[in-house]
């Protein structure tokens, strides 16, 4: 584990509004294994998705002005992102303002230029390399005995793997070793990087209807109790569209839909409240029952 474990911490939009249960997750579980996230001082959207498709500068620019405020943090060792979509647009940024030129372009937009210096990973990425599954193990109160998930990553968070740099971007196995370092069991899922659909259940609501009842129907088949995920699009889509979901394709799934965080907190002894499972769509409680007559409580102990 390395011995410098402050970040600043970038929560992106989401954070705000549809994934608060994201946000209050991981702070919390960071600070359970000893990972330090103080949030960028008057930070502002990156651009989210629909911003590179008008300007790409503009793009750079509002992703930038993060980048440039973290700079000024002192003693971070890297940004930190829950979302995937946000980890696409600063590792954008970061890699195109590496070009003087371009940089200078982008400059031109801001109030304080920006270097790019700083490393921006996902949270995913920060807990699994910089702490480790073999780290969670000991710190483990209640083991997730007898819950079996699909880990789902969606299209971005490995993608494109030139740009993202971690994990197996066609097999991804961060998250499912996490989910085994607890005492989860992960399904074998051979979806867990395809489409869900994304921004679509917008404009084209069929479209998600159809994508992420895939991913649902082969969870279901292959044995899972739950999904579990690391994007908040990704999870709406899932979750609070498993109705119109269901009622498009006739199909009857209540499956729960998770933060990986959101688990990974469970087991270290956090509150349900605390972790924002109240805020899931489809209830998450006869599964987590399941846990409870199952599991046992800690071969190791919170610490």
């Amino acid at each position: 584990m390395s011995s410098r474990l402050r970040y600043a911490y970038y929560p992106g939009c989401s954070a705000l509004g549809t994934s608060k249960e994201y946000d209050s997750s991981t702070r919390a579980v960071c600070e359970a294994l000893g990972m330090e996230l103080v949030e960028i001082p008057d930070w502002s959207c990156c651009g989210s998705s629909p911003a590179h498709t008008v300007d790409h500068r503009l793009s750079c620019a509002l992703a930038g002005r993060n980048l440039a405020l973290a700079e000024l943090m002192e003693d971070v060792s890297a940004i930190l992102t829950p979302c995937p979509s946000c980890l696409t647009n600063l590792k954008t940024a970061s890699a195109k303002l590496k070009k003087p030129e371009f940089a200078a372009e982008v400059n031109k937009l801001l109030d304080r230029p920006v270097r790019a210096t700083l490393p921006v990973k996902s949270v995913l990425q920060a807990i699994h390399e910089d702490v480790g599954p073999d780290a969670v193990r000991p710190k483990v109160f209640k083991w997730l005995t007898g819950l079996k998930l699909a880990p789902y990553y969606g299209c971005i968070m490995n993608r494109p793997p030139e740009l993202m740099a971690f994990d197996d971007h066609e097999n991804p196995v961060a998250m499912d070793q996490l989910m085994d370092a607890v005492g989860a069991e992960t399904v074998s899922f051979p979806l867990k990087v395809e489409c869900c659909g994304a921004s679509y259940g917008v404009a084209r609501r069929d479209i998600v209807e159809n994508l992420s009842g895939k991913l649902l129907d082969l969870a279901a088949l292959n044995g899972a109790q739950a999904m579990v995920t690391a994007c908040p699009l990704c999870q709406m889509n899932l979750d609070l569209r498993q109705d119109q979901i269901n009622a498009a394709n006739r199909t009857s799934h209540r499956m729960p839909v998770f933060y990986f965080t959101q688990l990974l907190g469970l087991a270290l002894g956090l509150g349900e409240k605390e972790l924002g499972m109240n805020k899931l769509s489809v209830s998450p409680h006869p599964v987590l029952a399941g846990i409870e007559s199952v599991g046992t409580a800690g071969k190791g102990a919170r610490q």
